[in-house]
């Protein structure tokens, strides 16, 4: 028998999150369970950081989850298994637990997007686009190298980030063709199997679409990181051209789940953390 988690608060620290779905799933899981938690925004600004980790335990603060803009800093107050020593090499952490009175990382992105990515296509062997060289792209590119991919291509406004994955990826796979491109036309969709977007892009009604229907072809695969809006413009244009897509919300789900087990020592209630975010992404789009 699963003993019961001791009573505490969970969270979700970046800045900003006032718009996560993440409360509603883990606050209907904890109910579900029959948990006394509770999982709060913690919306912190980069010069509070520091005082907010300290005070953590006076907080009665469990567990995290960590966003942007902390994934990399948050690296310096947690310890890291033998097993996911590697989380230091692509410098991505973005759940955290209280063990023993010491802080444990961990990142869920990893196995979230995995799971949520084979259930719709097996990367293996595959040519790949990714859009986007930050944080989340850091653990998709890692799914993608250890499921043995083909071949990366990566695009980011900003090409120091893009080279920094690459080199990230080079180092932990050496024998993975990975590489730079200097715009979205470089990626060469047209011999790609898949295109993951791992930027905002796509959130806000007045974002472009970052392709044309020209670069895309029907054996495309087409996945996007966004969840709100379930449809971005990227989605439906890929859609209109016969391509297979996904979005986010499957890698959220999953991602969550694996951040419940690990705080909770319980298996996670899929349909109800579903379910609760289905409502939340209804409620938040009948009031756009």
């Amino acid at each position: 028998m699963d003993k019961i988690p001791p009573a505490g608060i969970y969270g979700l620290l970046g800045y900003p999150v006032r718009h996560s779905f993440s409360p509603a799933m883990h606050n209907a899981a904890f109910k579900a369970c029959g948990i006394n938690a509770k999982y709060s925004l913690f919306e912190t600004n980069p010069d509070e950081l520091d005082y907010f980790l300290a005070r953590l335990d006076q907080k009665n603060i469990l567990g995290l989850n960590v966003t942007i803009p902390y994934k990399e800093k948050i690296l310096d107050f947690v310890r890291l298994d033998s097993s996911s020593a590697y989380l230091r090499q692509i410098r991505a952490v973005n759940t955290i637990v209280n063990e023993n009175g010491g802080w444990k990382g961990f990142n869920t992105d990893i196995p979230g997007f995995s799971q949520h990515l084979k259930e719709n296509l097996d990367p293996l062997g595959k040519k790949v686009a990714i859009l986007g060289a930050g944080g989340a792209a850091r653990a998709v590119t890692y799914v993608l190298a250890n499921s043995e991919t083909e071949e990366i291509a990566i695009f980011d406004i900003d090409k120091s980030k893009s080279n920094n994955v690459t080199g990230m990826i080079k180092g932990l796979f050496p024998d993975l063709r990975i590489y730079v491109v200097d715009n979205i036309e470089g990626l060469d969709l047209r011999r790609k199997d898949l295109l993951i977007n791992t930027t905002p892009v796509g959130m806000k009604e007045s974002d472009p679409c970052l392709v044309t229907a020209g670069m895309l072809h029907k054996g495309l695969f087409i996945y996007d990181l966004i969840y709100n809006p379930p449809e971005t413009k990227l989605l439906k244009l890929a859609r209109e051209k016969g391509c297979h897509t996904a979005n986010g919300l499957g890698m959220l789900l999953y991602q969550g789940m694996r951040a419940f087990e690990i705080w909770t020592g319980q298996a996670a209630p899929k349909q109800v953390m579903l379910q609760a975010l289905s409502e939340q992404l209804q409620k938040r789009n009948s009031h756009a």
